[in-house]
């Protein structure tokens, strides 16, 4: 009688220890999935970009702007969603000359230019890619607009910018400043020209960039 019943007590011990086993299991899977789908939301990523067409320097009049050329470029290379900084009163001149005139107005007004829409879902993108022609060795004026707009916190960016011989003009620095609670990558300067009549040499360089 005593034997049977041990017999049935560690049968009892050995069922009970299965069905551990079996939910132990379930909450690894569970888990496991849990953090896949952390993982995959955490690594979201925005290229953002202000660029202009019309008449530019050294590369004269053109149709499609030489850093929304290289936004798109990394876009597509990172898998990253697109927002182009549209000014609300759009009345920036189509002649270079005259359009640096109204840049170094705005920089000496340390002016705040409003932008037509928003991003939706900022707080969903954790790298954020930042694009901008340098003007009088800065930012535009538009793009500290953009800066000031959002909360930074927890996100990373990641400048790029496109210039004709003043190179990153230390923006990395100057955006770093605007934007304290984010960490700011080097900047990946690339020439206009470049954008325009050597597409391959960009590609190149964004992907040492990335790398």
């Amino acid at each position: 009688m005593k034997k049977a019943l041990a017999l049935l007590m560690a049968l009892a011990l050995i069922f009970s220890l299965a069905a551990c086993g079996v939910k132990t299991d379930t909450q690894k899977e569970k888990t496991s999935s849990e953090t896949e789908e952390t993982a995959a939301a955490s690594g979201k990523s925005l290229v953002v970009y202000f660029s202009r067409t019309g008449e530019q320097d050294k590369v004269g009049v053109i149709e499609k702007g030489n850093t929304k050329i290289v936004a798109e470029m990394i876009a597509e290379k990172v898998g990253a969603d697109t927002f182009e900084i549209v000014p609300k009163n759009d009345n920036y001149p189509m002649t270079f000359d005259a359009l640096c005139d109204v840049a170094k107005e705005e920089q000496n007004n340390n002016a705040r230019p409003e932008i037509k829409d928003i991003v939706k879902d900022f707080d969903s993108y954790d790298k954020i890619y930042l694009g901008y022609p340098i003007w009088w060795a800065d930012l535009p004026m538009i793009c500290y607009t953009f800066l000031e707009s959002y909360d930074f916190d927890g996100k990373i960016i990641f400048p790029f910018c496109t210039h004709e011989g003043s190179a990153d003009a230390n923006t990395q620095k100057k955006i770093q400043v605007a934007v304290p609670k984010a960490p700011v990558n080097k900047v990946l300067a690339v020439r206009g020209q470049d954008a325009q009549n050597d597409k391959d040499s960009v590609k190149k360089q964004i992907e040492d960039w990335l790398n």
